[in-house]
């Protein structure tokens, strides 16, 4: 039987994506790679999906890195074109219309890290694990770490992991910034899954809205930034959710948003 790279599940508007691959401890191959990428391409569109939630299989990873058996045998060339692979589908999840959380139920090291940065919040565990210990294999990041670490965590934690390629506990990268909160590993899910439920009832185009200023302001000036911002809180009042919204308070109800 092939293997399954990917387990996907959907409650109410929320959509749960599961790396499905344990007795690998999660291993990021080509193939879950390709995976990924078509599933939240799908994700992008599905008007049914108002958020995502993305989690490892089993007890022990959320993902703990590349497949280095795979890496093993790669060219020069070869070994590039894996990296822009990752790249690729990591850049589409930052870029997702909707807010994308990382559930780490476990290891994130490596390429499972980066692939935690590349989504929108990070619930870790309090058993997590999280690191680039890339150097102990002769490597360096390859799947956007070096740089979503920097500006995630700053320059003296980006060398700190990167050189040194020691993992730090959950409190610690809660502490750097690299995740948002921490909870216990018991009540992960339930944590997790209440922060998409918020998420999947406010307004969707308010939510793409901040998404896109955050994305293109962390790349660009505050000049730049706040005019792009300015522009986007000006097509907001074009929307029916922008008035069911100030209406709803105004009125001092529950606001019924739709998208449009």
């Amino acid at each position: 039987m092939s293997e399954i790279p990917l387990l996907i599940r959907r409650e109410g508007s929320v959509l749960v994506i599961t790396v499905n691959r344990p007795d690998k401890l999660n291993a990021l191959n080509a193939a879950t790679l390709d995976a990924l990428d078509a599933a939240f391409a799908a994700a992008a569109v599905d008007d049914q999906v108002r958020a995502v939630v993305l989690t490892g299989a089993g007890p022990k990873a959320f993902v703990a890195g590349a497949d280095i058996a795979e890496m093993n045998t790669l060219t020069p060339v070869q070994g590039r074109d894996f990296s822009l692979r990752g790249q690729r589908m990591m850049r589409r999840v930052e870029r997702m219309p909707k807010p994308v959380i990382a559930m780490i139920n476990g290891f994130a090291l490596g390429g499972g890290l980066e692939l935690a940065m590349c989504c929108h919040l990070r619930i870790a565990a309090d058993t997590a694990k999280v690191g680039q210990p890339e150097i102990n294999l002769g490597l360096i990041p390859g799947f956007g770490g070096s740089q979503r670490l920097l500006r995630l965590a700053g320059r003296a934690a980006t060398l700190e992991l990167c050189l040194l390629g020691a993992p730090i506990d959950a409190a610690r990268a809660q502490a750097l910034g690299i995740v948002n909160r921490v909870v216990p590993a018991a009540e992960l899910e339930t944590e997790t899954m209440k922060i998409a439920a918020q998420l999947a009832g406010s307004a969707p185009l308010a939510l793409r809205g901040i998404l896109d200023c955050i994305d293109v302001g962390g790349e660009c000036g505050i000049e730049e930034g706040l005019e792009y911002e300015a522009s986007q809180f000006g097509l907001i009042f074009s929307t029916d959710d922008m008035r069911e919204g100030t209406s709803a308070f105004l009125e001092r109800r529950k606001p019924a948003f739709k998208g449009a």
